[in-house]
């Protein structure tokens, strides 16, 4: 298992769907302010280097802005 230093996990905190531990869609908030986002990698166009693509379902995203308040 990975160190997640400097993250805050916003979702998966209540289990989901086909979730088991860290396995899940998710969504992290960094110290600075930025988001972390976990995924099935997602091969639809090859992003620039250094960046990636990542693919989640809606209500991991709605999770994520519940818990921030929004």
């Amino acid at each position: 298992m990975s160190e997640k230093t400097g993250l805050t996990r916003l979702t998966g905190l209540l289990g989901g769907p086909n979730c088991d531990d860290d396995d899940c869609p998710n969504v992290y908030r960094t110290e600075a302010g930025s988001f972390v986002v976990q995924g099935a990698a997602f091969d639809g166009f090859q992003p620039p280097d250094g960046e990636g693509l990542v693919e989640i379902p809606e209500h991991t995203l709605r999770e994520a802005v519940r818990a921030l308040g929004w």
